[in-house]
């Protein structure tokens, strides 16, 4: 049987602004574990990935934050939130004047929870759950990247898939709360925030989160 993800979405979350960006509202989480839990329940399925989409994480904070205080980043442009999650950093884009928003993640929970917090907002998102990492990235002036280097091999394919969008001329975004596969010594540094978080995802109540631009020289 296939889900109704959109109930289960609103049945499980409540509608919160994240502490960092409280110009966006959200269908989010207040537990990590019991809608773990619930999400195998309701598929079938046990070891599935953890219900990202369902909380703000730090980098994305960071991310939508910064690109809130800084509209010419994105103003009239065409943008992609990489693993967008929530769908935050894309809905702040497109509050920052964001020409188009395409907002890519693989977990199917986490496309409609987009595709809620959009309507949620007011704003217009393209959806995908296609894998964009398999090709060069679609046409488009800026990718969005909210703490996308926490696992070895996905940094690995994260890191070579921006630096080819940055030689064809994409900007490439990225927050992130110090995880241990971020490749510093490629990064410039846009920006520094502290971001309230929970502890039932982090080590620490906040987290000193960064916004970096890949080097077009890494």
């Amino acid at each position: 049987m296939i889900p109704d993800r959109a109930r289960f979405i609103r049945a499980n979350t409540s509608v919160m602004t994240p502490p960092l960006v409280p110009e966006v509202m959200l269908h989010l989480a207040h537990e990590a574990v019991p809608l773990w839990q619930k999400t195998e329940e309701e598929l079938g399925q046990m070891g599935l990935p953890p219900p990202f989409w369902a909380f703000a994480w730090a980098g994305g904070q960071a991310l939508a934050r910064h690109v809130l205080d800084n509209p010419p980043l994105v103003r009239g442009r065409r943008v992609i939130d990489l693993a967008s999650g929530s769908g935050l950093v894309g809905i702040a884009a497109m509050k920052a004047g964001a020409a188009s928003l395409l907002a890519a993640d693989i977990d199917q929970f986490s496309l409609e929870a987009i595709r809620l917090n959009g309507a949620l907002n007011g704003v217009m998102l393209e959806v995908t759950g296609d894998d964009l990492l398999c090709a060069p990235a679609p046409d488009c002036g800026v990718i969005l990247v909210g703490d996308l280097f926490y696992e070895k091999d996905l940094a690995a394919r994260v890191l070579s898939w921006l630096a080819q969008a940055e030689e064809q001329g994409i900007v490439a975004l990225i927050g992130d709360p110090g995880r241990s596969y971020l490749p510093r010594n490629k990064l410039e540094k846009l920006g520094e925030y502290r971001v309230e978080v929970t502890r039932d995802l982090e080590d620490a109540e906040i987290k000193l989160t960064s916004v970096w631009r890949l080097s077009r020289y890494c």
